[in-house]
């Protein structure tokens, strides 16, 4: 953004709306989605308790920061032995899925009830739609912030996303049409717990398998978006974005502690907040809308600059293509839902009045400097 468009105003908002807002918010449903998971099979027959689901997902979400803050080695085998946890599970979903296609049981999946709409479709509804699936799918640029993690990021970057994103639009597709060979679109929306009524229905004994599943994989799912998301933070606060304090990491575990504890704290105030459901609808529109101006930029730099190295390079095509469809889906979720668009806008424009204050001014007083230099220190001593 700031290269490319020479705004560096806008490159902070998305960096503000980021560390601040979307993936604080996505940490916290995936942990709420752990702890709905893990109380389930205590409360059978009913939604289990607000302040019970709240402080097991906030207990998890303190381990996970304390694990990644201690040891990078910990943080990515934790990430490994969920992941592969997450794909058995996965795995075994899509084979009992496929099991009940084979035996007929596919009702839900017959084109007269696939496309039985319970009310009159529009473009709008269809592109807010589009906006609210792509929640599951947000990770899907998680790779770009840890680069410098990497071994040897320009053959195994392109390697990694080839891999993961296919793999994963595979997987998820074939597991909702699993949970349609069990439950009707009602009962798929009615129930608290998605995998564990497939499971009770199809599983029989077994079915405690699918909350532990869920429980892993969520697990997995926290760890995967603290480590990403800490990087951002971390280089955002290295660009001069963000105070310096979070661009430090640990001496001994050389793990960036403080962006940690951003992440985490934000996280926790989120969860406090009241539903955090609500805000999905917010974060998948500012999450669109980041993307679409990050494509915007990588386009004007291969106009600009077309003979500077590139040790990844994609076809114009394709960014085109996702341009066209970001266009889409934006102009119409404006269309559709104002309100919902307009809140999105707002969070995204708090960001303004910090960024003139903390990176536009640089001419500050000495006395702020002063305040600010000790206090720095001072943090770093205690994280230390």
């Amino acid at each position: 953004m700031q290269i490319a468009l020479g705004m560096w105003e806008k490159g902070f908002l998305l960096l503000w709306s980021a560390v601040l807002i979307m993936y604080p918010t996505s940490l916290a449903v995936i942990a709420l989605t752990f702890s709905n998971y893990v109380l389930q099979p205590v409360f059978p027959n009913c939604i289990p308790p607000y302040n019970a689901s709240r402080i097991l997902s906030m207990v998890c979400l303190l381990l996970l920061t304390w694990v990644n803050s201690s040891s990078v080695r910990w943080a990515t085998r934790i990430q490994d032995i969920f992941t592969a946890g997450k794909l058995l599970a996965l795995a075994l979903i899509i084979t009992v899925g496929f099991i009940q296609i084979f035996k007929g049981n596919y009702e839900e999946l017959t084109p007269s009830n696939a496309f039985n709409f319970w009310m009159t479709p529009s473009v709008g509804h269809l592109a807010l739609a589009f906006l609210q699936g792509s929640f599951a799918f947000s990770g899907w640029n998680f790779l770009n912030y840890v680069t410098e993690e990497l071994v040897d990021p320009r053959r195994n970057l392109p390697r990694a996303i080839f891999i993961s994103i296919p793999l994963v639009t595979f997987v998820y597709t074939f597991t909702n049409i699993a949970y349609f060979t069990a439950m009707s679109p009602q009962e798929l929306l009615s129930s608290n717990a998605v995998a564990v009524t497939f499971g009770e229905k199809l599983l029989g004994y077994f079915s405690w398998v699918m909350p532990v599943s869920v429980a892993l994989s969520t697990f997995g799912g926290i760890n995967g978006y603290l480590f990403t998301s800490s990087r951002l933070c971390f280089s955002g606060a290295r660009e001069g974005h963000l105070p310096s304090l979070l661009a430090m990491i640990h001496v001994k575990h050389c793990t960036p502690i403080p962006a940690l504890l951003v992440c985490c704290l934000a996280t926790l105030i989120i969860m406090l907040v009241g539903d955090t459901y609500t805000l999905i609808n917010y974060v998948s529109f500012i999450n669109y809308l980041c993307y679409g101006v990050t494509i915007i930029g990588l386009i004007v730099l291969r106009w600009k600059k077309p003979k500077i190295f590139r040790p990844i390079k994609v076809n114009l095509l394709i960014p085109i293509t996702y341009l066209a469809f970001w266009a889409f889906l934006l102009i119409f979720s404006l269309y559709s839902e104002p309100v919902v668009c307009g809140v999105g806008l707002i969070i995204i424009l708090t960001g303004v009045p910090v960024f003139f204050l903390g990176v536009y001014w640089r001419n500050k007083p000495k006395c702020v400097n002063r305040l600010i230099g000790p206090g720095t220190k001072i943090k770093a001593s205690l994280i230390s």
